[in-house]
């Protein structure tokens, strides 16, 4: 890659935001030594390492890399058997705790292999470390525990100088106060002293250690002290030395340990800014991209991530599919550098395994070559003009472009003659077509624009912008060229009319139509796009409405389907009633004829069951007495309240309310209120009676549903007979549950109704009674 564009395209300020999430040293400087990959294979790893450590901190939980000090250079000094100090144990420490948390929390998550292939390499020594933590309690001291020796030798100074500072408490508190400066006790060459004045140093015995400056003071040992200071000094000289050993023992047992903690530094600098780069996608709220080693580009909704997000606008492109370049147009300020820029930066973060902020879905390519020549890159060193360093660049990448480089230029030919620079910036395209480089060109040529309609692999687009605020819209069209709008901008800006008139004069014809076509042709299209926005607003309208109606068809249905059900368990109630009715009256005509004399008045009620009988048969018919007329429903008939037939549902209903202007009807059909036509109903005619007689027949009384069965004392056939008739008048009576009473016997009954229930066509399901409800000697049927 060249170093120049990378700077350009701004992945360094890319990498230095990452580096601002490292908790590391050597994470820190694994971001800022990233360089792009070219390897597709490589860039698809890096991404899916992005990936698993956003699903370690973000899925998982799991927290990011403890901090610790660079240990090298101490590790180095242990392994050759230096006594490290506190510090830089403590530092060690640290470097341990790390390792151990790293590799515990993230080898318990799954489904990360590209992370655990680095992890699984960590090493932890959980005992060294809280050795290490336990024995030394900060920066210079160690716990007095870290030892029994040490304990029991700080214990004895601890005594030793309570004795010590009791015995020079008595003395200053005695006859020997009226000598002493002051009665404090003081320390001078590590052993405790009195201060005495000078005019009476003479009268303390003891050993003289300092004077104050003045003089006026000697800080005297007296001599009944003198074995208890040197018994002190003696104990501090023990307890330096066990400090020692214990440090060294712990700066012994870090040095044999060196080359697999320096791997550990090296491995958690490494995740580190792993974890880093998923940190910085997840606050920039970027997608995975896919990658492509065919130079296709499709960014959708792309935000160039070191604008604000506040103020960024998303944008869309795609490049490298239909066509290999664009040529991008339009007004200053409109966006095209930004774009430029953002097109070759999304694919230098994907090639760093950083995914993009742009929409889910987006694409981009890995090129082994980017070249981009951005801005104003004049050399005084060099003694180059703007133009001259400008086309310096553009033959750089001339000469070194091929089919696996991007390249970008902002402005080609610019900065020179127009008639030289536009025919200049369509050589060099052309040279870039042929060598099957993929790119984008910014420009303010019309002859350019022109070009590109010309020749194949390069396409038109411009920056979009609004003609009536004369503001940038920061999208992109394809397909095409974009008017610079350098009056109409100067206009906005307030320059004068007069000026803006004579420029309008000096353009020239060429320029002027082909401006004024780019211009109405842009307007037409957003004028469409207007237009389409609108019709897709009012199908989605439409389609919601079509929804609604079709939810109240699928309920008029559901209504429907339950009038019919209703019906159907009305007529088996009215057949199961009859069919009883009938096999009342046949017992009761079997009756009559068992007996072994008949006598007339037998006869005769056995000729009157049998006339019942005949009209039981036609009584549905017989009961008609009234005729019903059905009429078309009409304008003229139609009113509040009347009774209608609906048609499309089968059913009767009454007219709520009417609406003359639109001819539509309100009808209410039991609970459910529906909006009809006039043609879908029928007016129910007034009632006439029939012509004929009316009988009267006798009603036997309807009989309430039985719920139980008895069968103690029947034959096994006896009792399946009746229980059959029995399950036939519960479905009639619309039954979900009725009871057997068999009792327990021999079992012989219970049996086989059990066996007649399991094959009958209307038992869901049966049962023998719980306690409370006869037991065994009970089966409940439920019925379908």
């Amino acid at each position: 890659m060249d170093n120049k564009s990378l700077e350009k395209l701004e992945l360094n300020k890319i990498l230095s935001s990452v580096a601002e999430f490292t908790t590391t040293v050597g994470g820190k400087s694994i971001v800022f030594a990233c360089k792009p990959s070219s390897d597709i294979a490589e860039v698809r790893q890096r991404l899916d390492i992005t990936e698993e450590c956003d699903k370690l901190l973000y899925t998982y939980g799991v927290g990011k890399i403890e901090g610790f000090p660079d240990v090298d250079e101490v590790l180095k000094r242990a392994a050759k058997g230096s006594t490290l100090s506190c510090k830089e144990l403590l530092d060690c420490a640290a470097l341990l705790r790390s390792a151990r948390i790293a590799f515990t929390s993230i080898e318990k998550c799954e489904e990360l292999p590209l992370t655990k292939s680095l992890t699984r390499n960590i090493y932890f020594d959980k005992g060294l470390e809280d050795d290490i933590c336990d024995k030394i309690i900060s920066v210079d001291a160690l716990s007095d525990n870290a030892s029994d020796r040490l304990y029991s030798i700080r214990a004895k100074i601890k005594s030793l100088n309570a004795r010590i500072r009791e015995k020079l408490s008595e003395y200053a508190s005695g006859k020997y106060s009226e000598f002493l400066q002051d009665g404090i006790v003081t320390i001078r060459n590590d052993r405790f002293v009195v201060p005495v004045k000078a005019e009476h140093k003479n009268r303390v015995k003891g050993f003289i250690h300092d004077r104050s400056k003045t003089g006026a003071t000697f800080f005297i040992e007296p001599e009944y002290i003198l074995e208890l200071n040197n018994e002190l000094i003696a104990l501090t000289i023990d307890e330096r030395e066990e400090v020692e050993a214990i440090l060294k023992a712990l700066s012994a047992r870090l040095g044999s340990l060196s080359e697999q903690l320096n791997k550990d530094a090296e491995i958690l600098a490494e995740l580190d800014a792993r974890f880093a780069k998923a940190e910085y996608c997840y606050i920039k709220k970027c997608t995975k991209p896919k990658v492509n080693n065919r130079g296709y580009i499709d960014i959708i909704k792309g935000r160039h991530p070191l604008i604000d997000k506040d103020n960024v606008v998303p944008v869309s492109l795609e490049l490298g599919g239909n066509y290999n370049f664009l040529l991008l147009s339009g007004a200053n300020t409109g966006g095209k550098t930004v774009t430029l820029k953002m097109c070759g930066l999304f694919c230098l973060m994907a090639a760093c395994g950083l995914y993009i902020p742009a929409a889910e879905g987006s694409s981009v390519g890995i090129f082994s070559k980017i070249y981009c020549d951005i801005g104003d890159s004049q050399s005084i060193e060099e003694s180059l003009s703007t133009f001259s360093s400008h086309i310096t660049s553009v033959i750089d990448i001339c000469n070194g472009a091929d089919k696996d480089s991007l390249v970008l230029i902002d402005e080609l030919g610019g900065g020179t003659n127009p008639d030289e620079g536009q025919a200049l910036a369509k050589s060099v395209v052309k040279h870039l077509l042929d060598c099957g480089a993929k790119g984008i060109v910014t420009t303010h040529y019309t002859p350019l624009k022109e070009f590109a309609y010309t020749v194949g692999g390069i396409e038109n687009a411009s920056m979009e912008f609004d003609t009536d605020t004369l503001k940038p819209l920061y999208r992109i069209k394809i397909g095409l060229p974009g008017a610079s709008n350098a009056l109409s901008i100067s206009k906005r800006l307030g320059m004068s009319k007069e000026i803006l008139d004579r420029a309008e004069s000096y353009l020239s014809e060429g320029a002027r139509s082909f401006e004024n076509v780019v211009r109405r042709a842009e307007e037409s299209r957003i004028d469409a796009e207007k237009k389409l926005a609108e019709i897709s607003a009012m199908q989605l309208e439409w389609r919601e409405k079509l929804d609604r109606v079709n939810a109240q068809i699928a309920e008029l249905n559901r209504e429907k389907d339950k009038i019919n059900r209703s019906a159907r368990t009305e007529s088996r109630r009215i057949i199961s009633e009859r069919t009883e009715q009938a096999e009342e009256m046949l017992a009761a005509i079997e009756e009559i004829f068992k007996k072994e004399e008949l006598k007339e008045a037998d006869l005769i009620a056995a000729r009157t069951l049998k006339n019942k009988l005949k009209e039981k048969a036609f009584e549905e018919e017989e009961e008609k007495k009234q005729v019903i007329d059905f009429a078309p429903a009409t304008a003229q008939n139609i009113r509040v309240g009347i009774n209608v037939f609906v048609k499309p549902m089968d059913c009767r209903g009454q007219v709520v309310a009417y609406n003359a202007a639109k001819g539509e009807t309100e009808v209410r059909c039991g609970s459910l209120k529906m909006h009809l036509k006039l043609k879908d109903l029928l007016i129910v005619g007034e009632e006439k009676e029939k012509p004929k007689s009316v009988k009267v027949v006798k009603r036997l009384p309807k009989s309430m549903p039985v719920l139980e069965i008895n069968v103690l004392g029947m034959t096994v056939e006896e009792a399946l007979y009746e229980v059959d008739n029995f399950i036939d008048r519960a479905v009639t009576d619309n039954l979900e549950e009725v009871k057997v009473i068999h009792g327990v016997g021999t079992g012989k009954l219970k049996n086989a109704i059990a066996e007649r229930l399991k094959r009958h066509k209307n038992v869901e399901s049966f049962r023998l009674g719980k306690y409370g409800e006869g037991e065994t000697g009970v089966t409940f049927i439920k019925l379908k």
